[in-house]
C-alpha cells in the first residue's frame, strides 16, 4: 500500500501543481465576476419595461382584423397587434421562423425599418436628450446569443441621456428588442462577460462557445478535486507537524488551509457551474418543445375584425392573439401591465389544453400556486403570480406551469429539468428560499464562500508564478 500511496501522491501534487497553473485565473475570476453578477445581470428587456414603452393602439386606424390582414387561415406561432410608429400593425412569427409585419390599415406588408424611422420612433418613447444618434448593428456584445437571430440587424439608438442608454429597435419587427445603460454595460465586463466567457467572436459561434466552456471547467473541476484531496491528505489534527496542522509555510500554508476550509465549497461552485453547460445534453429545458406547443394551442383559427375592435379601449397598447386547445384568445395589455382575455381563459379551458400536451399521459394532479414554489421562483427576474401547476403521471414525471389569465405555457419541467435545478441553480447560486427570502443573509453567505474562493485563487497563482519563474536546474 506504501509503494502506491507514495507515486500516488507525487502524481497528485504534480497534477494540481499544473492544472492549478493552468486555471488558477480562471477561479480568480470566476469568483470576482460572479460576485459582480449577484447584483448586476446581464442586459435585458423585461416585459414591464417593454409595456411601458409602447403607445396606446390608434383604434381608429385599426380597420382590418388578422384574417384579413395576414391571409392566413390559422393562428401563426406568434401573432400580436401594436404600433409601429403611428400606424397600427400586426407583427406575426410564421412557422418557418420569419417575421411579417403588416399594416392594421391596409394589410401591406411593411418593409424592414430605417434608422431614421427607428431614431424617431425612439424619439416618440422620450427620454432623450437633445442629440440622440442612430448606428447599425448585426451583432454587438449584447445581441450575440441566438435568440437574437431572427431580430437582425439592430439600429441601436444612443438616447443621450445621462444614463448612457441605449436602444435596439429590430429593422425586421420596428420593435425595441432590448435595452442598455452605461452603468450595466460597463459592469458587465467585470460581471457576466469574464464569467461566461462571452467574447462576442467566440459567443458567435455557439458550439465553439459551449466547447471552450466545457473544456476550461472541466480542467478546473479536476484541479479542485486534487487540490481538495491532497489538503485533507496533507491535513494533521492530531499528530500535528512542528509547524502545525499544516506542513507549508507562508502562501503555501494559506493556499492550504484556505483550500481545506473553502475547498468543497469552490468545488461544488465550478462543478455547478460546468453543469449549467448542459455536458451530454444530460438536462431538458425550461421551454415546452415545438410539438408540445402546437398540441397545447391547438388549430386555432384567427379572429376577425369584430374581435379586435372589442377589446378596443383607451391605454391597450398591444394584443396578443393565443390558441388554446384550439379555440383563439386575445390578450389586451395595457402600458402599465395589466391584461384582460376576451374570451376569458377558464380553468377548464386550461386544463383542457394542459392535456393535449402529453397525449400518452394523463394529468396527476393541477393546482393554482399563489405563492412560489422549489421551481417556479424568480432570480434577477420578476415571475408572475398565481399561475396553474399541473403534473402528469408519465415517466419523467413532467409538470406544466400555465398562465391562468392568458393560457400560455411558462415552464415545463421534468425529472432532468428538477435534477439540474439541484445540480446546478441550488448550489451556483444558493437559490435556497431560505436564503433568499431573508436577504442579506444571502448575501452575507455568498460573499463568505466566495471569499475563500478568491483567497484559494489569489494564493494559488502566487505559488504558481513562483513555480514558473524557478530557474530549471539541468544535470550534466
Amino acid at each position: 500500500m506504501r509503494r502506491l500511496l507514495k507515486p500516488l501522491k507525487r502524481w497528485l501534487i504534480l497534477g494540481h501543481r499544473w492544472l492549478g497553473i493552468l486555471t488558477g485565473l480562471f477561479f480568480a475570476t470566476w469568483v470576482l465576476s460572479g460576485l459582480v453578477m449577484m447584483y448586476v445581470p446581464f442586459p435585458n428587456l423585461t416585459e414591464a419595461a417593454r409595456l411601458a414603452g409602447l403607445p396606446p393602439i390608434a383604434w381608429e386606424r385599426v380597420r382590418l382584423g388578422p384574417d384579413a390582414a395576414l391571409g392566413l387561415v390559422h393562428r401563426p406561432p406568434d401573432l400580436s397587434l401594436g404600433m409601429r410608429g403611428d400606424a397600427p400593425v400586426y407583427r406575426a412569427t410564421l412557422d418557418t421562423g420569419a417575421h411579417r409585419i403588416v399594416s392594421a390599415e391596409t394589410g401591406a406588408v411593411l418593409e424592414p425599418l430605417s434608422a431614421p424611422q427607428a431614431l424617431a420612433l425612439v424619439r416618440a418613447r422620450g427620454g432623450t436628450g437633445p442629440a440622440p444618434t442612430v448606428r447599425r448593428v448585426f451583432r454587438d456584445q449584447w445581441t450575440v446569443t441566438a435568440r437574437y437571430d431572427p431580430l437582425r440587424p439592430f439600429h441601436v439608438v444612443a438616447l443621450d441621456d445621462p444614463a448612457g442608454t441605449e436602444r435596439y429597435v429590430s429593422a425586421v419587427t420596428g420593435a425595441v428588442a432590448l435595452e442598455t445603460t452605461r452603468f450595466a454595460r460597463g459592469w458587465n465586463w467585470l460581471g457576466s462577460i469574464p464569467h461566461w466567457i462571452y467574447l462576442t467572436p467566440l459567443r458567435a459561434r455557439a458550439a465553439l462557445w459551449r466547447d471552450v466552456v466545457l473544456w476550461i471547467s472541466g480542467v478546473a473541476v479536476v484541479g479542485a478535486v486534487t487540490g481538495l484531496v491532497l489538503g485533507v491528505w496533507r491535513l494533521r489534527l492530531r499528530r500535528p507537524y512542528a509547524s502545525g496542522a499544516s506542513p507549508y509555510r507562508g502562501f503555501a500554508r494559506w493556499h492550504h488551509l484556505l483550500g481545506v476550509g473553502g475547498g468543497v465549497a469552490l468545488l461544488t461552485f465550478v462543478t455547478s457551474g460546468w453543469l449549467s453547460m448542459n455536458p451530454n445534453r444530460w438536462f431538458t429545458g425550461p421551454a415546452p418543445t415545438p410539438a408540445m406547443r402546437t398540441a397545447f394551442s391547438g388549430d386555432a383559427p384567427l379572429p376577425g375584425l369584430d374581435a379586435v375592435r372589442g377589446l378596443a379601449s383607451p391605454g391597450i397598447v398591444e394584443v396578443r392573439f393565443v390558441g388554446l386547445a384550439g379555440r383563439a384568445h386575445a390578450i389586451a395589455a395595457d402600458a402599465e401591465g395589466r391584461r384582460r382575455g376576451e374570451p376569458p381563459v377558464t380553468p377548464d379551458a386550461l386544463l383542457a389544453a394542459a392535456a393535449r400536451l402529453l397525449p400518452e399521459a394523463r394529468i396527476a394532479a393541477a393546482e393554482t400556486l399563489t405563492a412560489y414554489d422549489a421551481y417556479w421562483y424568480p432570480h434577477h427576474e420578476t415571475r408572475m403570480l398565481p399561475v396553474m401547476r399541473v403534473r402528469f403521471d408519465d415517466p419523467a414525471a413532467t409538470s406544466a406551469y400555465l398562465d391562468p389569465e392568458t393560457g400560455e405555457i411558462l415552464m415545463r419541467l421534468d425529472r432532468s429539468g428538477r435534477a439540474n435545478r439541484w445540480l446546478f441553480a441550488a448550489p451556483h447560486r444558493l437559490d435556497f428560499a431560505i436564503l433568499t427570502r431573508h436577504r442579506p443573509a444571502w448575501d452575507l453567505v455568498l460573499w463568505t464562500l466566495n471569499g475563500f474562493g478568491i483567497g484559494i485563487a489569489l494564493t494559488g497563482i502566487v505559488l504558481g508564478w513562483r513555480r514558473l519563474r524557478r530557474p530549471v536546474v539541468r544535470s550534466r
